[in-house]
This record gives structure tokens, C-alpha cells and sequence, in this order.
């Protein structure tokens, strides 16, 4: 295999041209092949295999500053750069991260989960470069669908008034930035993307600068002048308003004209843009025809192309149930930050168009939007990853909660998420949303108990609300437990001296728990909380009761909702003894959900232990 000898970039650069289109051929099959057991993000990975043996045969990592962006589009980086023999960890624990990780390689020189922050990064690094009197571009890869969030255009608002080395390399696998026309302007962006026509230009402006007295009025008029006359064939272009010289459109998969433009690219004294077009989920036919089902997948049959997918979960359910509503209710919209698919909106989607929007990947205008539609009397549910809510955190605070604003926060993938590590685990959402006032939360167990959840945020509570829940199917509760529309309820004998307290989906594994304590002679009850904000009237005076309390909480300790139960225990003057188990101050690292929950001791057997120290 040509991958095999490929142990650093610099092995890439040894390669003869003739070798290269093998080698990305072998890079896909490996790509597919691991992504398949692993799981992981196919589509986007098998898009940019060119565009990266590009980047990585032009500049000279890790000296060139390479960021993706999002990080998911990293794979074939990451085995250009010395992690071959480790690819077939990729998301596992212990493994190679999903995304970059400046831990784990040189080559990754900062971490990116999330979307729209690659060229503010690279901004900052360049800069660092400049005061540091260090050589190198920077080279940051965006995504079409990170030019839907805003943060991304204040980066080249401030880095285009700049003179660094970089360069941002757009990857539009779905839509045309530039309307170009016809057949002038494909030659003149071929003209463009050569390094002689930048040489040439570069030396006639240093040419007439030198002319006393005429040079520079007569450098600024022809500038002007080429200027005007590229807009009209060009129809203007956003980023060379910013600052940035544009080069593209660039065929993303023919690896002669991407190194061509990309050296042109290190020829201009100026930030750049390359706008490359690929194709996503090249070489891998069920991806081509369906990259979106193949974006982040858990694992399929290569052959087949089947997918390891079940409409069984909280995402689904949630949408079935939002449906049933909006059937008798106009007033509901929904709203989704691109993740039509993950939230479980599809159906919602396809049945009530007007009411439905997909605002991008821009959170936090998503929950500023949501706000103005409460404003006037609408129900906007807003369906969104825990981890993708943290960026909306100052608009919940000043749009929506300060004017008590009804809006539904549908907070999905809540608690331990897995295999995609730190960047993506819901364990925030509880803290932060804990500091907010006029805010109520809900954490259901069941789905049952996510129907009664999503019908109090909408109809009785006055202002804005949210239910949060896990990625995936409820667990089985135990056949004598009765769900109740209350903000909490107890399981067991509620006389007991020892109380077991939780929330969401690890009031299941207390259940679990509670039968092997009994047989070990400890009398428990388990109270389930399915409203963890504001903690419900009466809940601290019922379990002050008990002699012995044990908190398990799937979230942070540091401002979860179990240190605000403590203090109201505290409050209270109780005198028995307490004992919280939650994540500790730390990020949870990639794994599996139930290896990590073992390893915080949130599973039935962490718990049984906890108890049984605590009662001794």
C-alpha cells in the first residue's frame, strides 16, 4: 500500500504526481472500511481526500498552520500525518479523537468540535506568528455550512484589514458562493488562479509606486478600474469586500488545478480565499446518493450500505409528539440550527413548512429568532444539541428570560453522549441554565414523561422552558413504576431510612440499583425528579425524612442540580448525611455512553457501591 509509506507530510512530498490518485483511492477505502466498525463522519471525510493531499503536498505542516473546520472533516489528515497505525481507534476510547486534537499531533494545531471558529483561530494564530516573528501560513478549511453561522464573518471582517498569511479554503459541497457567468468568467478565474498573473500583478504595483508624483494615482485608477469591471462579470463578491483576494472555483477533486491555485494562493500578499468544489461522499456510491444520512453515522455494511439507525429514540418520539400537537395548535413553529435530521424534525418539516426553519448553523440568532416569534404570541420550539446550546447562552439570558419570553428549549443528546469526546457532551446545560432565572427545566425519564414535559413548557409554564433528554432509545422502567404528570415522584417505600435521588435516564439504573440493595438488606426508596428547575415545592422537606441521601446526577457536580439541593437541605438544618456523585470538574473524554457512565460510578453497579460504603 502507497499509504503505508506515508509517516509525515514530508513522505507525501516525495510521491511522484502519477502516484497520487492511488493513493487517494486507498485513502477512501480505508476511510470506509474504519468509519464502518467505528462509526463517524463519512460523507464529509470522503469529500475532501484531494483537497487534503493538496494542502498537505503545498505547505509544510507543522511549521503551515492547518485547521479544519468543523474538525469532522479531519480523517485524512489525520493518516497523512504519521496516524495510520492508530486510525482504527479513531473514536474509541483511548483512541484518535474525531476531531483535532493538538494533544495528540504537532500536525493539529487547535481543537475544533465546533462549527464557524476556524478563521477567527487562524486569525489569532497568525498574528501570534507575526509577534513572534515566526514564518508560516495559516490555512483554514470551512465548510459551506459554517458560513451560515455569524462568527465566522466577524473573522474576516477583522482579518481581512490585515497583510497575514492566510488562507481559507472554502470546501462547497452544496452551494455556489459566486453566481459566475458564463464562459469569461471561468477563463478569467483560470487566469486568476496563476502564479504568473500574480507575479505580474504584484510587479506592476510595486512598478508604478516607485513613479514620483503619478505612480500611485495612476496604480489606485487602474485598480478601481479592474475592480469594476471584474464585479460585472463576477456579480460582486462578498469576501473581496472583506478584504480577501478570491480564487475559484476550483474542481475539489482534480489534484493538478488544486495545487496550482493553492501555490498561486501562497504568492498573494494578502488574506485569501480558495473556493473549492467537491463532492460529498465521493467514491462511496450510498454516500454520494445520500450524504446526509452518511454525515455522522454509527456504522453500516460496506457492501450493502445499510445503516445501524433507529427511529426508536427521544429524538424521534419528540417529533411525533411536537407534530400531534401543531396538528391542533397553529401557534407552533420549529426551529433547528441544521440539524433537521438529529432533532427528530423531519416530520415536522415535511407537514408544516410555514411553520418550520432551519436558521444554520447560528444558535445563537436561532434563540434571538425564537424570542421575537414568542413576542408576538407564536410557540417556538427550539430542537437543539446540549452542546450546541452553550452558544446561545447570552440570548437565553437577555432575549428570552429577562422578558420571560415562552419559548421551548428542546435540548437534545443531554448528559454523556459518547464517541465524538469532549467537544460534544451534554453535561453544561444543567449548570448554565441553572443560573438563569424565569427559567424551567425539565428532565424526562421516559417517553411519557417527555410528553408531559414538552406540554407543561408550552402551556403552563409563562416563560421560557426546557426539556432535556439523551441520545437514544428510554431505558425500561421497572413494571410497577406509574409515570404522573408531577414535578417529582417516589419509587419504593417512601419510609425507608436510606433515599436514592436522580434524574433523566439514570432513574432507571436507580431502579436497577434499588433491587440489588434490597437484597443486601438496605431498605431504599428512589425519588425521580422530572423537574430539576425550580427544584419542586416540598421536595426537600420529604426527603430531609430520610437518614441517609445519595445524589447521582448525569451532569456537572459544579453548579448541578445537586449542589442546589444541598443547599436547600442546608437550609433546612438537615442533619442526616449526603453523598452527590456527578461528573467532576473535568471534561468527559471519548467512549462509549456506558464505560463512561461506569467510570463517573453512574452505572447500577457505581451505585449499589456508593450506597453500600455510605450506609456502612
Amino acid at each position: 500500500m502507497l499509504l503505508d509509506q506515508i509517516h509525515s507530510p514530508g513522505d507525501l512530498k516525495q510521491l511522484d504526481a502519477c502516484m497520487l490518485a492511488p493513493l487517494c483511492d486507498e485513502i477512501r477505502e480505508v476511510l470506509i472500511d474504519t468509519i464502518s466498525k467505528n462509526g463517524g463522519h463519512l460523507a464529509s471525510n470522503l469529500g475532501v481526500v484531494e483537497l487534503t493531499v493538496a494542502l498537505h503536498r503545498v505547505f509544510d505542516s507543522p511549521r503551515d498552520a492547518i485547521l479544519f473546520d468543523v474538525g469532522h472533516q479531519c480523517y485524512t489528515h489525520k493518516l497523512l500525518t504519521g496516524r495510520l497505525d492508530r486510525f482504527s481507534t479513531i473514536r474509541t476510547e483511548g483512541g484518535l479523537s474525531g476531531f483535532l486534537r493538538p494533544e495528540e499531533s504537532e500536525h493539529d494545531p487547535f481543537i475544533s468540535g465546533h462549527s464557524s471558529m476556524s478563521v477567527s483561530a487562524g486569525f489569532g494564530i497568525s498574528q501570534a506568528n507575526a509577534l513572534l516573528g515566526r514564518d508560516g501560513y495559516v490555512v483554514d478549511v470551512v465548510g459551506d455550512g459554517a458560513l451560515t453561522g455569524g462568527m465566522i464573518f466577524e473573522a474576516f471582517n477583522n482579518a481581512g484589514r490585515s497583510r497575514d498569511k492566510l488562507i481559507v479554503i472554502l470546501n462547497d459541497n452544496k452551494m455556489s458562493i459566486s453566481r459566475n457567468v458564463g464562459s469569461l468568467a471561468r477563463y478569467l478565474a483560470g487566469i486568476r488562479s496563476r502564479t504568473g498573473y500574480v507575479r505580474a500583478k504584484n510587479s506592476l504595483k510595486r512598478g508604478l509606486s516607485r513613479i514620483p508624483l503619478v505612480g500611485p494615482p495612476l496604480r489606485n485608477t487602474l485598480y478601481k478600474s479592474k475592480t469594476l469591471l471584474k464585479n460585472m462579470i463576477y456579480n460582486s463578491n462578498l469576501f473581496e469586500s472583506m478584504g480577501f483576494y478570491y480564487l475559484g472555483p476550483v474542481d475539489g477533486h482534480n489534484l493538478a488545478a488544486l495545487t496550482a491555485t493553492l501555490e498561486t494562493a501562497k504568492q498573494i500578499q494578502q488574506p485569501v480565499l480558495v473556493h473549492v468544489c467537491t463532492v460529498k461522499g465521493k467514491g462511496y456510491s450510498f454516500a454520494e446518493k445520500n450524504p446526509r444520512l452518511y454525515h455522522g453515522i454509527s456504522g453500516f455494511d460496506v457492501e450493502t450500505g445499510d445503516c445501524m439507525f433507529s427511529e426508536n429514540s427521544f429524538s424521534a418520539k419528540f417529533g411525533e409528539y411536537l407534530c400531534s400537537l401543531a396538528v391542533k395548535d397553529e401557534k407552533i413553529c420549529a426551529i433547528t440550527a441544521a440539524m433537521t435530521e438529529g432533532t427528530g424534525l423531519k416530520p415536522f418539516r415535511d407537514r408544516f413548512k410555514s411553520r418550520f426553519y432551519d436558521v444554520g448553523i447560528a444558535e445563537e440568532h436561532a434563540v434571538s429568532f425564537a424570542a421575537g416569534l414568542a413576542s408576538r404570541g407564536l410557540r417556538p420550539v427550539f430542537a437543539v444539541y446540549s452542546s450546541f446550546l452553550q452558544r446561545g447562552y447570552d440570548q437565553i439570558i437577555h432575549d428570552t428570560a429577562i422578558c420571560g419570553q415562552n419559548v421551548l428549549f428542546a435540548v437534545d443528546r443531554a448528559g454523556i453522549v459518547g464517541e465524538d469526546g469532549e467537544t460534544h457532551q451534554g453535561v453544561f446545560d444543567v449548570s448554565f441554565l441553572n443560573s438563569v432565572p424565569n427559567l424551567a427545566v425539565y428532565a424526562p425519564a421516559c417517553y411519557a414523561d417527555l410528553r408531559y414535559a414538552v406540554n407543561n413548557a408550552l402551556y403552563r409554564d409563562p416563560g421560557p422552558a426546557a426539556v432535556r433528554y439523551p441520545r437514544g432509545a428510554e431505558p425500561e422502567l421497572p413494571d410497577d413504576f406509574t409515570v404522573r404528570d408531577e414535578a417529582y415522584s417516589v419509587y419504593g417505600d417512601s419510609a425507608a431510612p436510606v433515599a436514592l435521588l436522580t434524574y433523566g435516564r439514570l432513574f432507571a439504573t436507580a431502579c436497577q440499583a434499588l433491587g440489588w440493595l434490597k437484597l443486601e438488606g438496605i431498605d431504599a426508596c428512589v425519588y425521580k425528579l422530572n423537574r430539576i428547575k425550580p427544584l419542586p415545592e416540598g421536595l426537600a422537606e420529604a426527603a430531609a425524612a430520610h437518614e441517609k441521601l445519595f445524589f447521582f446526577e448525569e451532569s456537572l457536580r459544579s453548579g448541578g442540580v445537586g449542589e442546589h439541593f444541598a443547599a436547600a437541605l442546608l437550609e433546612r438544618g438537615y442533619r442526616g448525611a449526603f453523598h452527590l456523585t456527578a461528573v467532576p470538574d473535568e471534561f468527559v473524554a471519548q467512549s462509549t455512553v456506558a464505560r463512561a457512565l461506569e467510570k463517573y460510578g453512574l452505572d447500577c453497579d457505581g451505585m449499589v457501591q456508593t450506597v453500600r460504603e455510605g450506609c456502612r
